[in-house]
């Protein structure tokens, strides 16, 4: 058996065992030190914007905090994107508060703002006014900025922006991670940088890092004793884990490169195909990172889907997965407020994500590319 081709797997730029020797070398195991300090100012610097980033131990943990600093509590609603990881609305049951899906639209796959605005109106009937819109830039695509914003400022509802999957995409030139009163991302093992587990709280709001750093250091008043008058949280990044950042920042805009030119690939190996369509950029406003590269299938039959070549390509020993499926759909989210228009659930039925790692080099990909000609040579 060929040695595993993953969906999108880790991919160290080589500096980064210095910064954890260094850590090492000077005892700082804790989850405070300079290479939490160090990571903070790469990332503010990265994204401009006056951005102010709190590092912490996971985007879920950050969507957690960015939610309780939005004054989210029991019994509030939340309108939360559908097609999604569940960790961007899990932390909304972390509250007691209830999400409210919305669908998506056909261009970027995120919240479809029609489908929001019609949500919004139909809870303020009910009585209900949402407290927040979580958005997420799904992939690495950007949702459509402008008119979330817009609709977001129209009925004064706070964003969090899920960017987690979307460090290293921009919309008009603005770096996604701050578009949002408060935004998240994600340096898990499997995203355009990695921390092994990471995510960090941004903001342009300085008072928000703060609140973010102590709610995450288990909410401490400034007492010489110990003191708690909040709950608090074991959230923040440890000193190792942001000495690994470190040295993944100094390779970001190479893997946001390389992870472009997967998509790329896809697009010159499926041209002729016209069942299969490349999941891309339709507008010069929008740049994704393409953190992952997906198709869908426009006509399916016994042999050609979604789940058939998914199985082909396993049987290489090459990684291939459904699009995330909607949370709407989801077990757990079953008794929901869900405004729906069929989109996620096509996506869902139709789509796969493809290895599409900053990693992969030329002998992967001729065995990826001949994989799938094997594949639809058979089918199609």
């Amino acid at each position: 058996m060929k040695d595993k081709i993953y969906l999108s797997s880790p991919h160290m730029g080589g500096s980064e065992l210095d910064f954890v020797k260094q850590a090492f070398h000077t005892n700082w195991i804790a989850p405070l030190g300079p290479n939490v300090s160090q990571f903070e100012s790469l990332l503010e610097k990265y994204l401009q914007a006056e951005s102010h980033v709190a590092a912490l131990n996971s985007g879920t943990s950050a969507i957690h905090l960015a939610l309780i600093i939005l004054g989210v509590s029991k019994g509030d609603e939340v309108l939360c994107q559908s097609m999604t990881f569940s960790a961007s609305a899990n932390p909304i049951l972390y509250q007691g508060a209830t999400p409210v899906f919305v669908d998506s639209e056909e261009e970027t796959w995120n919240m479809c703002p029609e489908l929001l605005e019609t949500a919004i109106k139909d809870r303020l009937a009910k009585g209900k006014k949402p407290k927040a819109i979580v958005g997420v830039h799904l992939y690495g695509m950007p949702y459509k900025v402008t008119a979330l914003r817009a609709i977001a400022n129209k009925f004064d509802i706070p964003i969090v922006e899920d960017s987690a999957e979307a460090l290293g995409s921009s919309y008009n030139g603005q770096k996604c991670g701050t578009f949002g009163d408060v935004s998240i991302l994600s340096f898990n093992g499997n995203k355009i940088i990695t921390t092994s587990g990471g995510g960090a709280l941004v903001s342009n709001n300085l008072a928000d890092k703060h609140k973010a750093i102590f709610l995450a250091t288990q909410a401490r008043d400034d007492a010489p004793h110990y003191q708690h008058s909040e709950i608090g949280y074991n959230y923040r990044l440890s000193n190792i884990s942001a000495g690994i950042g470190c040295g993944q920042m100094e390779v970001l805009d190479k893997h946001v490169s390389l992870r472009r030119d997967m998509n790329l690939f896809y697009q010159d190996l499926f041209k002729d195909v016209k069942e299969i369509e490349v999941f891309k950029e339709t507008n010069e406003k929008v740049y994704s990172n393409h953190w992952l590269s997906c198709i869908t299938f426009t006509h399916t039959t016994e042999k050609l889907n979604p789940d058939a070549l998914r199985t082909f390509l396993l049987a290489g020993n090459i990684e291939a997965r459904p699009l995330w499926k909607p949370m709407h759909l989801q077990p757990i989210f079953k008794d929901a407020p869900s405004y729906v228009n069929g989109v996620g659930e096509r996506l869902f039925k139709t789509g796969l994500c493809l290895p599409s790692g900053s990693n992969l080099n030329d002998v992967d990909r001729a065995r990826i590319s001949e994989t799938i000609i094997n594949y639809l040579n058979n089918s199609v």
